[in-house]
């Protein structure tokens, strides 16, 4: 069986990525390592913050690396940021994602039926 449709929740400390199809899934957390508790830029030296983000989309990226279509969710910017780092440093993966949208903190469960969800509404899942 292959899953090769997967959906990434994204804040500022963590990812929820779910590899799934119409009957089954794959789940894994990552968490950035930063010391930053909110790493935006601010005045002064932002170069570890961005350093950070770096090795933290570099992550959710590998992990991604074999959907074939990729839903990207989350609460607040991180994920709009997360898009613009991809297009600019993975285009291959980014132009895989089909959609950006702004989803609260949902449960594993909720997540997984979410993503189901859309891509059965746009035709991309069976």
């Amino acid at each position: 069986m292959s899953l090769n449709n997967a959906v990434v929740w994204i804040d500022h400390t963590k990812a929820q990525v779910i590899y799934f199809d119409a009957d089954a899934s794959e789940s894994e957390s990552l968490k950035t390592h930063s010391t930053h508790p909110h790493p935006h830029k601010r005045h002064g030296d932002t170069h570890a913050a961005e350093d950070d983000n770096t090795v933290f989309f570099d992550n959710i990226a590998t992990a991604l690396n074999d959907a074939s279509t990729v839903l990207v969710v989350g609460p607040a910017q991180e994920k709009n940021v997360f898009v613009t780092y991809l297009k600019a440093k993975v285009p291959a993966l980014a132009a895989k994602i089909a959609a950006v949208e702004t989803v609260d903190h949902p449960s594993d469960a909720q997540l997984l039926t979410h993503a189901r969800k859309y891509f059965v509404s746009t035709g991309g899942l069976k």
